[in-house]
């Protein structure tokens, strides 16, 4: 059976879907069958792993109101991960399921038929408290939340884990924190030290390390349809993911390499990641 992954923030611009995709694909280079899942009606999981949502005829909205199987509506993406891809239809289960009995437990029926297949489902939550969020915990064994290095970043994980608390009683009471991932986190800087120190305080929540540094290769992955460690392998930001990975997946880490110049190059370059 498939252990099924929830990245949620309801705070935008903190780097789930890069975290997601990431993770996805460097579980894949262990060896481990992935299926990625989008929640967002955005839909940008699914443009950045190269599929164009506005030509898909079949996505996860068709599985969450229950007209199709999942397995119908799966795609392969070029990371070697499988995909229930979103379009903006997605946006109608939001007014939609909330009518329906049982509605927050609608995508975990739905992964009850595929799990076997898998080692590894990673649910991209939306950037909301909605029922779409609610579906992907509910359906999760456990939970990452990506937070952006930054002031005020801690009031979107004090709600976010309010909302837990509340799936854990209602809904999903195996569900677990991993604990709270640092992205866009620029080690320069004493404030993003900062801001990881007061919430692991604030919140006594774990902190997973390593942090994901800002990178301008995260800004050019999804134009290419693929993972910073397909389009940028060796970049800090992607050896991040595989850490990560190797510690979800129980792959014991590699020693570290020697140190690397210390100089300034594009990896350190300060530039947005997909959210």
């Amino acid at each position: 059976m498939a252990r099924v992954l929830a990245v949620a923030n309801q705070k935008g611009g903190v780097a789930k879907t890069t975290s997601v995709a990431s993770l996805g694909a460097a579980l894949c280079e262990l060896g481990r069958r992935v299926l990625l899942v989008d929640l967002d009606p955005q839909a940008c999981l699914t443009f950045s792993l190269g599929l164009d949502p506005d030509s898909l005829e079949l996505s996860v909205h068709d599985v969450l109101l229950g007209r199709l199987p999942a397995g119908i509506v799966i795609r392969s993406t070029p990371d070697g991960s499988d995909l229930l891809p979103a379009t903006i239809e997605l946006a109608g289960c939001e007014a939609i399921l909330p009518s329906r009995t049982g509605r927050e437990h609608a995508l975990r029926l739905a992964l009850v038929e595929i799990a076997a297949g898998y080692d590894f489902v990673l649910v991209d939550c939306p950037p909301s408290l909605g029922v779409l969020t609610i579906n992907g915990l509910t359906a999760a064994d456990e939970v990452v939340i990506p937070m952006q290095c930054e002031t005020l970043s801690h009031r979107g994980v004090g709600q976010l884990l309010d909302t837990v608390a509340d799936v854990q009683r209602l809904t999903n009471p195996r569900l677990r924190v991993r604990g709270v991932l640092p992205t866009l986190f620029d080690g320069r800087t004493a404030h993003s030290r900062a801001v990881v120190v007061d919430v692991a305080s604030r919140y006594e929540v774990k902190i997973l390390e390593p942090p994901v540094v800002r990178s301008v290769r995260f800004a050019e992955a999804p134009g290419l349809g693929r993972s910073i460690l397909t389009t940028a392998g060796r970049s800090k930001g992607a050896e991040a993911y595989r850490t990560h990975a190797r510690a979800i997946a129980g792959v014991p880490v590699p020693p570290a390499a020697p140190a690397a110049s210390a100089a300034v190059g594009p990896d350190t370059a300060v530039s947005g990641a997909a959210v």
